[in-house]
Parts: C-alpha cells; sequence; structure tokens
C-alpha cells in the first residue's frame, strides 16, 4: 500500500481533533444512572510511518475541565527522521461574559520530512495542473516543509428551538447507545427543533514544501462565517434525524497572506433508523451530501490561476472525510460535489468485555461495522451536469468502536488508485 501523504500525521491531527468533537458537544455525558464520569487520557505512545520513521509521543486530555460541558488535550510527537509536532485543542470553553457564546481553539506547529503535496510543481507534469479530476495519480511533490496553523471558533447557540430552553443539554448512554430518545419531537423548522449555532472563525496556516526543483510557502489568513442546525438526537453517534450546515471561508489578502480567496461549502447529513434486527443493537443507513465552490478562482489565459483556496481547504476530496479510497487532497478544483452512504451495524457481540484489564484502559462499549460507497467529483466550475460525469468512486468498509466516550474507526477503501487504510476518530460526517 503507497501513501501520497503523512498519512500517521493525518491520523493523529484527526483523533485528537475528533477525540475533542466526540466527546462534548455543548452537552454533557452521563451513565445510566445519570452520574458524570470524568475520562481522562494520559498515554505515552510510539508508532512508525514514512514521515516520522521510528516516533514516540504523548497525549493528555481530560473531559469535563475546566467546565462540565468542556475539554482541553495536547500532544507532542517526534520522529527518527526528523519529523516532528506538537498540537493543542480546547472545545466548548463558555466565554464567562455570555451564557450562549462558546469558544473552540486550535494550535498545532509541526515540521515534516518527506511530505506527498498535491500542487503544480512536479516537473513531470508541467502542462497539468494537480488535483483536477483528470490528473495524473503521481502528479504531487514530495518534500520537507513546515505546517502550522492556528483558529478559533466562536459558537453562538441561537434562543430558537431546543436552544430557547436548553443550552447545555445531557445525554444519558449505557454501553454507549442512548437510553433514551430525543424527548422533543423532531421537526423540519430550526424554530421548533435542534439546535442552531452562528458561527464565527478566524484562521491562520502556512504551509511550505522545499525539494530539489520548489521551494514554496503558502500562507492563508482570513476567517469564515456560517450556520450550524444540528437536529440529531445523539451528535457523537447519531441514529436519527439530520444537521445541516454552511459557511463561506474568506482570506483578504491581508498581513502575509499569499493571496486573497473565497470558498462557500455546504453539507448535509441524515439518519433513518432500519428495523430491529436479532444480535444487534442498532441498525442505521447514514447519508451524507457535500459541495462546494471557490467565486473568487480564475484561470488566467497562461494556464495561472489567481485568487484561489490553497489545495488543504476549499473544494477538495480525498482522504479521511471525503473519497476515502483515495490519499488526502487527492482532488482539488473551483468546485467540487460529494455523496456518502453508510450502514451502520452494531452487535450485541462485544469481545472486550471478557478482558477486565484491557477493558480498564480502553473501556469499549460497542463495536460496529459499516459498509460504505462514496462518489464525488471536482471541476473547473459549478456546472450540474460537468459535476456528475466522471465521478470518482469510493467503496469499503469500516469497523469501529466506542471506547470512553469516543467513537475510534478503521475504514478500507478501494479505488481507481488502489486501496487505503484511513484511521482516525469520530464519524465522518460533519466531521
Amino acid at each position: 500500500m503507497t501513501h501520497r501523504y503523512p498519512a500517521a500525521t493525518l491520523m493523529l491531527l484527526a483523533m485528537l481533533v475528533g477525540w475533542s468533537c466526540t466527546v462534548s458537544a455543548q452537552d454533557i455525558i452521563t451513565g445510566p444512572d445519570g452520574q458524570v464520569t470524568s475520562q481522562p487520557l494520559s498515554l505515552p505512545y510510539a508508532f512508525y510511518n514514512e514521515s516520522f520513521g521510528a516516533a514516540l509521543a504523548y497525549v493528555y486530555g481530560v473531559v469535563g475541565q475546566p467546565q462540565p460541558q468542556s475539554s482541553l488535550l495536547a500532544t507532542v510527537m517526534a520522529g527518527s527522521k526528523g519529523s516532528a509536532m506538537g498540537f493543542f485543542i480546547g472545545r466548548d470553553l463558555r466565554l464567562p461574559w455570555s451564557e450562549r457564546l462558546f469558544l473552540d481553539p486550535v494550535i498545532s506547529v509541526g515540521y515534516f520530512k518527506e511530505n506527498d503535496l498535491y500542487i503544480d510543481g512536479n516537473s513531470e507534469f508541467e502542462d497539468e495542473h494537480a488535483g483536477t479530476n483528470d490528473s495524473d495519480e503521481n502528479n504531487f511533490v514530495t518534500g520537507d516543509g513546515w505546517d502550522n496553523f492556528f483558529r478559533i471558533k466562536f459558537k453562538y447557540l441561537l434562543p430558537i428551538g431546543e436552544g430557547r430552553d436548553e443550552i447545555i443539554g445531557v445525554h444519558r448512554i449505557d454501553r454507549g447507545l442512548l437510553v433514551a430518545e430525543k424527548q422533543q419531537p423532531f421537526a423540519l423548522s430550526p424554530l421548533k427543533s435542534g439546535k442552531t449555532y452562528l458561527e464565527l472563525r478566524p484562521f491562520y496556516r502556512s504551509q511550505s514544501v522545499d525539494t530539489d526543483d520548489l521551494d514554496e510557502e503558502i500562507r492563508t489568513n482570513g476567517v469564515n462565517a456560517g450556520i450550524f442546525w444540528d437536529n440529531r438526537d445523539f451528535y457523537a453517534n447519531p441514529s436519527r434525524g439530520f444537521s445541516l450546515r454552511s459557511k463561506v471561508s474568506r482570506d483578504f489578502g491581508w498581513l502575509n497572506s499569499s493571496e486573497s480567496w473565497t470558498n462557500v461549502d455546504t453539507e448535509f447529513d441524515a439518519y433513518f433508523p432500519l428495523a430491529s434486527v436479532e444480535g444487534f443493537r442498532q441498525n442505521v443507513v447514514a447519508i451524507n451530501f457535500w459541495t462546494a465552490y471557490s467565486p473568487s478562482w480564475e484561470q488566467q489565459p497562461d494556464g495561472s490561476i489567481d485568487n484561489r483556496p490553497p489545495a488543504y481547504t476549499g473544494s477538495t476530496l480525498g482522504g479521511l472525510w471525503k473519497l476515502r479510497g483515495y490519499p488526502s487532497q487527492r482532488f482539488s478544483d473551483k468546485a467540487a460535489v460529494y455523496y456518502g452512504l453508510e450502514w451502520r451495524l452494531t452487535p450485541d457481540w462485544n469481545p472486550f468485555v471478557r478482558w477486565t484489564w484491557l477493558q480498564r484502559h480502553v473501556g469499549i462499549q460497542w463495536l460496529q461495522v459499516v459498509p460504505f460507497c462514496e462518489l464525488g467529483r471536482v471541476a473547473p466550475s459549478w456546472n450540474l451536469s460537468e459535476l456528475h460525469q466522471d465521478m470518482k468512486w469510493s467503496l469499503g468498509v469500516g469497523i469501529r468502536a466506542w471506547a470512553k466516550g469516543i467513537v475510534v474507526r478503521i475504514d478500507t477503501a478501494a479505488s481507481e488508485e488502489g486501496m487505503k487504510i484511513q484511521m482516525m476518530v469520530g464519524h465522518p460526517f460533519q466531521f
């Protein structure tokens, strides 16, 4: 199996972000008795990867601190090849002067060896833009460089729907599944059902790559603004309901930004419980739709592109969340569309309950088997007909587990360009 990106780096970042996203979403998780149990994480670990080599790392996280609904996590890691990084994230920190305003800070600093990026610069493909729908799978550059980012998301819970009377909710679970169904009936209006958030996120990222033929640094800073309607029964592992997020991202070209750009995207996911099946605790079909468009993107007569989002953001497919049978950021263009379908089956069987010593450390309360299929396409314009021609596909199956309040997943997927294994935390939809 080949890797077209530092897979361990992506896996670890996804695990860290996902850990925080999964265990808190302005809600408190309790046991079936209604009591809150602390879920601290303090763990040295080791791994091997093409970018890091043999590596050592340490992670520490705490749920319910400094506030009952919030969480904090930090990690550091270093490898024998010279790659190293540090990462910190906080989730759902309620600001003291407002009941409804929450904060999610993220900071990452890292230096990576032999980093593979699907950007222009490969001398063997001078007449082709990397990442386009018809681009060659070998059209990427490999080099060393820094990748640093910082962002803060401000989330304001609107006083409508369930957010009118409940700011911080409580989910009672038993062996990782809800004890009782959502109390308020589902409705097709955010005024009556679900929680709706206004989101504002300033961001900064700088990514550099140094090769024999290319020495480039891509810097972006700006803000994205959006709205998120969460109308699901349980954010960490939904069995019914839906959610909708739309946002606009803007880099104004200020400070040291490489150039200005604008991108808009929308994501919708929905969950449908199927009939009970003997031997299974949960039987759910999940669907996802996502589309993105960059109105600032301009291709010049000489073929160069101005005012485009960097390849790591914008209309991008491939990797951990969308088209999992392809490398991360494999496809990027002015517009994109994506469809995902998952069948999530949670059996009664859980072999970990027999291993008491292991359960003290991992606390696995259920396993899931998840067949899935995906379709997606990037294109030079948002044209409905073009976006649905020559689409890329991905087929696979995942094994997932609920471990100490965390959804851990290993997805194996096939595509036209081979097989990929994606290891991460959290379900892929609305990550």
